[in-house]
């Protein structure tokens, strides 16, 4: 009987412990407003097709499909998609745009998307709706075949 409320007693300690954690970490991303979000933080690789210079009137940029990967430098999992949105970004310059979050040197953009684990990648549409959300690591034939369920191939030529 006596070890039985030994084992209660620990597991309450337990519990207000990790009450406690996650209340802390929740009033520090509140306390964080989404203006201190730097872009110079991130390795973001943005590419856009400008119109051409004769036209002079106001050039408005062209709005691409985006494709946002939220992760850190030093996971394992994201370090692996690494090459993957390199390729993503040279391959279809003009015709998708990439952008890397490193949530760990900048939790703001973890909240803002709110990602429960990393790497995450978000799947934007040319008018800033998401698409979709996929957890873990994302190889870039999977990539463009989940792409192409919403109508985007990026492998014809344009």
């Amino acid at each position: 009987m006596r070890s039985l409320w030994k084992i209660i007693i620990v597991l309450l300690l337990v519990s207000a412990v990790a009450a406690v954690v996650v209340l802390k970490k929740k009033e520090n991303q509140a306390a964080q407003p989404q203006s201190e979000i730097k872009k110079s933080e991130t390795t973001a690789v943005q590419s856009e097709k400008i119109a051409p210079a004769a036209a002079t009137e106001n050039i408005q940029p062209q709005k691409l499909p985006t494709l946002v990967d939220l992760g850190a430098d030093k996971c394992i999992p994201c370090k692996m998609m690494k090459p993957v949105l390199e390729e993503l970004t040279k391959e279809y310059a003009g015709k998708l745009k990439v952008e890397f979050y490193d949530v760990w040197k900048n939790e703001a953009y973890g909240t803002k998307y709110g990602i429960r684990v990393i790497p995450t990648q978000i799947f934007i549409d040319p008018d800033g709706k998401e698409l979709f959300r996929h957890e873990g690591y994302f190889s870039k034939e999977d990539i463009l075949a989940k792409w192409k369920t919403f109508g985007f191939d990026f492998s014809k030529k344009q």
